[in-house]
């Protein structure tokens, strides 16, 4: 167990997601106790999302802070960066194959969000999370302390409030009135189980990573996970309210795959196998984001970190990337402050401020780009202006 002094301020943070349990485990090892208030009574994370890359400057070096690089990088899938687009006609414009260029050693091995959060929670003490604790209002007091009222009837004070808990947090209204906006995309998520297994071709088509089919302002992704499914995601440029004016019934999964395979009619047979082969579950997702340069009124008790901070499009890839790098500078800044978190704070805040703007610039132009006219071709073309610029340093 970590000895810490009894003196030390309290600090809360709200969210165990990748960003809040990196955050606490990296200040755990510079002897710096916190505590971590999730909403849902037990880990949900093997539940929520896919596949995640872990990128060498950002979620890496934040693992590496934690003491979890090795372990990370023994069980991360190095081999499963393949990518290709295509576009509606499975007409391929990038095929991409990991092993064949990088020799099976790629910058942004994948791991599965569920296996992520199992190695930052192992390494945690005991009674760091808090289940069960939803978060209904924090109150600033006098003091300078915020007091946290729990759905569960509970109510802590703490010298300094992080709040970790996604787009729509219930921390950043303590600090702006800003929040985030509908992007233009709606996803609908589902799952292909066993995918080698129950569907080879389709499996042998997917290839060892990201399969990206873009056409008509719409999308079909397909994503390998560590557990042989292919998680789907039918992409569709639409307005905010179209899940609920569209007449598909999403409480009814068979009738509504077979209205997604209407809105795909004139696509490929074997694309639309992505959404033919899918169990009977379907998830619906908005796509939200924050102001590009997004800032908040500074607050010496209380900031932020990840989507919480800076919530924007997955299609540069940069979410978990982000909150753990946030989580990383905010650690460090927290150790080298500990007389002093208003300065911390500070700290942070101006690096996050610099480092998330250029990133939700780039992944707002990503999701632009990927959902335009003729998106397969600028895809390719944007993919290989990079490679000829990295060939040329």
């Amino acid at each position: 167990m970590t000895t810490v002094s009894k003196e030390q301020k309290r600090i809360g943070i709200i969210g165990a997601g990748p960003g809040g349990l990196t955050l606490a485990l990296i200040l755990q090892r510079q002897g710096i106790q916190s505590v971590v208030y999730e909403r849902e009574l037990h880990d949900t994370s093997h539940e929520r999302g896919g596949t995640l890359d872990i990128h060498e400057e950002s979620g890496q070096r934040a693992l590496k802070e934690a003491g979890l690089l090795e372990e990370f990088q023994r069980i991360a899938r190095f081999e499963e960066e393949d990518f290709r687009v295509l576009d509606k006609n499975a007409k391929i414009y990038v095929d991409e194959d990991s092993e064949a260029e990088s020799g099976g050693a790629g910058t942004r091995p994948e791991i599965d969000r569920g296996v992520l959060c199992d190695l930052l929670l192992r390494d945690l003490d005991q009674g760091t999370i808090k289940y069960g604790y939803k978060l209904v209002k924090a109150v600033p007091l006098e003091n300078g302390m915020t007091e946290l009222h729990f759905e569960n009837g509970t109510v802590d004070t703490i010298d300094l409030l992080i709040g970790a808990d996604g787009a729509f947090s219930r921390v950043r209204p303590l600090l702006t009135d800003a929040d985030v906006d509908y992007s233009g995309l709606t996803m609908i998520e589902l799952n292909i189980l066993n995918a080698a297994q129950n569907h080879p071709e389709l499996a042998a088509f997917n290839k060892r990573g990201k399969m990206f089919a873009l056409d008509d302002h719409k999308g079909i992704l397909g994503q390998l996970n560590g557990d042989g499914r292919i998680k789907v995601y039918a992409s569709l440029k639409v307005e905010r309210n179209w899940l609920e004016t569209s007449g598909i019934p999403f409480d009814q999964p068979k009738e509504a795959k077979e209205r997604l395979l209407d809105l795909f009619s004139d696509w490929d047979e074997q694309l639309k196998d992505y959404i033919r082969y899918a169990e009977d579950a379907i998830l619906t997702r908005r796509i939200y984001m924050l102001p590009i340069g997004f800032k908040w009124n500074y607050n010496p008790g209380v900031t932020l970190i990840g989507d919480a901070a800076h919530v924007m499009s997955p299609f540069a890839g940069e979410g978990v990337n982000m909150a753990m790098y946030d989580a990383l500078e905010l650690a460090l800044a927290i150790a080298r402050n500990r007389d002093d978190y208003a300065k911390a704070i500070l700290e942070y805040e101006e690096k996050m401020y610099a480092f998330s703007s250029v990133k939700a610039q780039e992944s707002d132009y990503s999701l632009q780009l990927t959902f335009s006219d003729n998106a397969a071709a600028k895809l390719a073309e944007l993919m290989q202006s990079f490679q000829e610029q990295f060939e040329d340093q």
